[in-house]
C-alpha cells in the first residue's frame, strides 16, 4: 500500500516541480492537465504526510519512555504514544479509502427518471413526491436542475418525469438512487383508512458529452409532434415536442418541455447520449458485478432499494438494513444521512474485495 502512496507523492512533488516551468505555463493544454492531476493527488499525498508525522512522534515517544524520568512525565508521554497510536490507524484507514480506484463517472452532472411503478394514481403521486425531494436535495446542494421531460397527470402526480442535474460530484452522491422505491400509506381517496403499497422506479444516469458516446446520425428516427398537458392542458398549436428513437437499440427518448422544437431535440439527445452510455457502461459492468455483488446493490432498476412508510413515519434502506424515523425531513430534501451511509458501505465493501495489502 506505501509503495502506491509513495509513488503519488513522487508523482505530485514531480508536477509541481513541472508547473513552474515557463515552458509548461505557456503550454495551456498541458498546464491544465498537470493542474487536474496535482488536485486529484492533493488529498491522498496531505494525508500521507501527515501519516508520516504522526509514525514520527511514536517514534520519538518510545525513545523517551526508553530514557528514565519521572512518573508523571512518563504517564504524560504514555498518553501522547496512546493517542497517536489511535490517530495513526485512523489515518491507515482513511488512506485505505482514498486508494480506492475512483469511479469515473463521479464527478459528472447526472439525468434522473422517475417512472410510476405498480398503484396508478398512488405511484404517479409519489413520483411526484420524490421528484420535488431531490430537487430540494439538490437546492440545499446549490446545483443546478433543469426539467428534461413530463408527463403529469391530473391529481398533481407525474407518470414520469426526466430532468437533469447540475453540480459538482452529483453522480457520485445521487449514483445509489437507481432501483424501485416502495412507499406505504393511507390515500386520501381511502374511506377505510388501508394501507396501500405502491412502487415507482428511479434510474440516475451520469450525464456525458458528445465525445463519450458517438451516435450515427442514420440510427435515429426523429418525429415531432404536438405537445399537450395533462387532461389535454396546454396544448401547443405547434409541432415542438420531440420524439428520437435509435434504431439499433429501440431506445426512446421524447421532451416536450420547451416551446422551441430545436431547444425540446438537444435535450432529448442528451437524455439519449446518457442512455447509451449506461447500456455501454451495464455490459462492461456485467462480468464485475458476476464477481461481486455489492451490498449497497447492483443498481439495477428492478430491485427494491428503499420503503418509505407513512403509518410509521420511517424511510427504510434495504440495502444496507438502515432505518431512519425522519420521513418528512428525507422527503423535504433531507438524503444526506442515507446517502453518507450507502457510500461508507460501498467504500468498506470496496476495500474488503480489494483484499488485505502488503503494508511494508
Amino acid at each position: 500500500m506505501f509503495d502506491k502512496i509513495q509513488g503519488a507523492e513522487d508523482r505530485y512533488e514531480e508536477i509541481n516541480h513541472k508547473l513552474s516551468d515557463p515552458t509548461v505555463i505557456a503550454n495551456q493544454d498541458e498546464y491544465r492537465k498537470l493542474m487536474k492531476e496535482h488536485s486529484e493527488l492533493e488529498e491522498i499525498v496531505a494525508k500521507y504526510r501527515e501519516y508520516k508525522k504522526v509514525s514520527q512522534d511514536i517514534s520519538d515517544a518510545k525513545e523517551l519512555l526508553e530514557e528514565k524520568l519521572d512518573k508523571d512525565f512518563k504517564e504524560m508521554v504514555q498518553m501522547e504514544l496512546d493517542e497517536a497510536n489511535e490517530k495513526l490507524d485512523q489515518i491507515k484507514k482513511e488512506l485505505k479509502i482514498l486508494l480506492v480506484p475512483k469511479d469515473p463517472n463521479d464527478e459528472k452532472n447526472v439525468i434522473v427518471e422517475i417512472r410510476g411503478g405498480a398503484g396508478g394514481d398512488e405511484a404517479a403521486l409519489f413520483a411526484g413526491v420524490l421528484f420535488r425531494a431531490y430537487m430540494r436535495y439538490a437546492e440545499r446542494k446549490r446545483w443546478k436542475t433543469e426539467i428534461m421531460d413530463s408527463n403529469p397527470t391530473e391529481l398533481g402526480g407525474f407518470k414520469e418525469v426526466v430532468f437533469a442535474i447540475e453540480g459538482r460530484g452529483a453522480y457520485s452522491k445521487l449514483k445509489f438512487e437507481s432501483g424501485v422505491h416502495r412507499v406505504q400509506r393511507v390515500p386520501t381517496t381511502e374511506a377505510s383508512g388501508r394501507i396501500h403499497t405502491s412502487t415507482i422506479t428511479v434510474a440516475v444516469l451520469p450525464e456525458v458529452e458528445d465525445v463519450d458516446v458517438e451516435i450515427n446520425p442514420t440510427d435515429l428516427q426523429i418525429d415531432t409532434y404536438r405537445a399537450g398537458g395533462a387532461g389535454g392542458q396546454h396544448i401547443n398549436k405547434t409541432e415542438s415536442a420531440i420524439r428520437i428513437t435509435h434504431l439499433p437499440t429501440g431506445l426512446v427518448v421524447t421532451c416536450q418541455d420547451e416551446r422551441s422544437q430545436h431547444k425540446n431535440k438537444d435535450k432529448a439527445m442528451k437524455v439519449l447520449r446518457s442512455k447509451l452510455y449506461d447500456i455501454a457502461q451495464q455490459q462492461q459492468n456485467s462480468e464485475l458485478a458476476q464477481a461481486r455483488k455489492s451490498q449497497v446493490g447492483t443498481g439495477d432498476r428492478s430491485e427494491r432499494i428503499r420503503t418509505y412508510n407513512y403509518p410509521q413515519g420511517r424511510v427504510t434502506d434495504h440495502r444496507i438494513g438502515l432505518t431512519l424515523y425522519k420521513l418528512d425531513e428525507i422527503l423535504d430534501g433531507d438524503l444526506e444521512d442515507i446517502i453518507d451511509a450507502l457510500i461508507t458501505t460501498d467504500q468498506t465493501e470496496k476495500l474488503g474485495s480489494g483484499g488485505d495489502e502488503d503494508e511494508g
